[in-house]
């Protein structure tokens, strides 16, 4: 009783929010609604509670530390045994095999597999989310493809989409993460929390932005996967695979330079904060996150500890979240760390509106301008959705 009960408030609270920037309350189908929030649920109760689901994410992650010993062997390599001597340890064990990843994208993009995958998942979905398909085929792109990576096969397109289908891409780019980073998330958190958080997101999307944003598509299938059918065929094998072994580089070496210039910045405001006002300013931003923090059921002597981590995600990024979870995780209960680790699986910050409206304007100046405008309402977008998985964790755990 005591999960439903936060559960519902939550839900009553998350909704309330959401409806505050929606301007269509006409057009929202609660019957999709309903629907896609039972199946989150689950889910979530498959993947951390169930046996058959637990044995899924066990093998998954066995499947990555594979992946993960692969990579060691270039890592090794070019930095001899400082791999071996757990030296640089964050830059050679998690930022680094994000460059073997993307490699290996760029591999399933060139024989067409992933391509496959998103028009087959993406039909599937749109089905049952009732968005339409362009919404549902990116949200499995974007899943597959990156962040910014994804946009790229909206090329020639971008300039036909509509303001409301730009959001609705560009929120759902922000609310979730790629699977060339996976795996440093798991290298920090228990990859059951990674892949539950990945699915739930996605689906937690389709809920917000049935909300916020509901209208009518204007594209028809056969136009909207024209562009599942991208053509390779104009580049090698090996120029793909350079590319995105690049791509992976730039992604590993951005959240390299984030870390580097936000955890000293972040060191300077709390020492500020504590001179001044006698705590930090973790702390301080932390009280923005507090009553969500209750009402999803985080127990009572780890509230603070906890809306401080959520809000040092809001404006940083994850990974230094993640880190600040990680050194303090032996004082919290099982509970609060699987709520936490799920809410801090995410692109959602600040940076992330840059990147999101640089990699728009690449291919449209008018439509990244548009995207721009809507910073704020991005990121609020995206933070309502991570907290609308987090609510669900919290029910099951």
């Amino acid at each position: 009783m005591y999960n439903i009960y936060h559960f519902i408030l939550s839900i009553i609270l998350i909704i309330i929010l959401t409806m505050l920037i929606s301007k269509n309350y006409k057009k929202i189908k609660i019957r999709f609604i309903i629907q896609i929030l039972f199946i989150e649920i689950f889910i979530a109760h498959f993947l951390l509670n169930s046996q058959i689901g637990l044995h899924i994410i066990k093998n998954f992650s066995i499947f990555f530390d594979k992946i993960l010993s692969f990579s060691s062997e270039g890592t090794n390599f070019v930095f001899g045994n400082m791999k071996n001597n757990n030296l640089a340890y964050f830059f050679l064990n998690v930022l680094c095999p994000i460059i073997f990843i993307s490699s290996l994208i760029g591999i399933l993009q060139y024989i067409r597999i992933l391509p496959l995958l998103i028009y087959i998942i993406g039909t599937i979905l749109s089905k049952i989310n009732g968005m339409g398909k362009l919404e549902s085929f990116n949200a499995i792109s974007t899943l597959l493809l990156g962040q910014s990576e994804n946009f790229i096969i909206y090329k020639d397109i971008i300039k036909k989409i509509s303001k409301e289908q730009l959001f609705n891409i560009s929120v759902t780019s922000m609310s979730t993460a790629s699977m060339s980073i996976i795996n440093s998330y798991i290298l920090i958190l228990s990859p059951k929390y990674v892949i539950t958080a990945l699915i739930l997101n996605m689906f937690s999307t389709f809920i917000i932005l049935s909300i916020i944003n509901p209208h009518q598509q204007t594209y028809k299938k056969d136009k909207i996967f024209k562009i599942y059918k991208i053509k390779y065929t104009k580049k090698s094998f090996f120029e793909i695979l350079c590319e995105h072994i690049l791509t992976g580089a730039k992604v590993a070496m951005i959240v390299a330079a984030m870390l580097i210039g936000f955890i000293p910045l972040i060191s300077v405001a709390n020492t500020i904060c504590q001179i001044t006002l006698g705590t930090n300013f973790q702390n301080i931003i932390g009280y923005i996150f507090l009553p969500f923090a209750w009402i999803i059921g985080i127990p009572k002597q780890e509230i603070f500890q906890i809306s401080s981590i959520m809000a040092t995600k809001l404006i940083s990024n994850e990974f230094i979240a993640m880190i600040d979870l990680q050194k303090i995780s032996h004082t919290l209960s099982s509970r609060s760390i699987t709520i936490l680790s799920v809410f801090l699986v995410s692109f959602t910050n600040f940076s992330s509106i840059g990147i999101i409206t640089g990699a728009i304007k690449s291919l449209n100046k008018k439509q990244g301008k548009k995207i721009s405008k809507n910073g704020f309402k991005l990121i609020y977008s995206a933070t309502l959705i991570n907290a609308l998985s987090s609510a669900i964790t919290g029910l099951v755990t």
